[in-house]
């Protein structure tokens, strides 16, 4: 498995959306510094699904500093 943890911020406020089956979803851009390399930065596109994304659209806003973790 290609397992991954991210630490970073957000860069947008999260948006709900819900699909044409009722699920809900959301989409958002982690900015991630890399150690060490001064200025250098990478931006990560997420989706979460369901209870994660409702989570998320609740209590996440942008600049939040949080940890993901999923698989690529």
């Amino acid at each position: 498995m290609n397992n991954i943890i991210l630490s970073g911020r957000t860069t947008t406020d999260i948006e709900l959306r819900t699909t044409t089956t009722g699920k809900s979803v959301t989409n958002f851009t982690l900015a991630v510094v890399r150690p060490g390399a001064k200025d250098n930065t990478d931006f990560i596109p997420v989706v979460a699904w369901e209870k994660t994304a409702e989570f998320l659209n609740k209590y996440i806003g942008k600049g939040r500093k949080i940890i993901v973790e999923g698989f690529l």
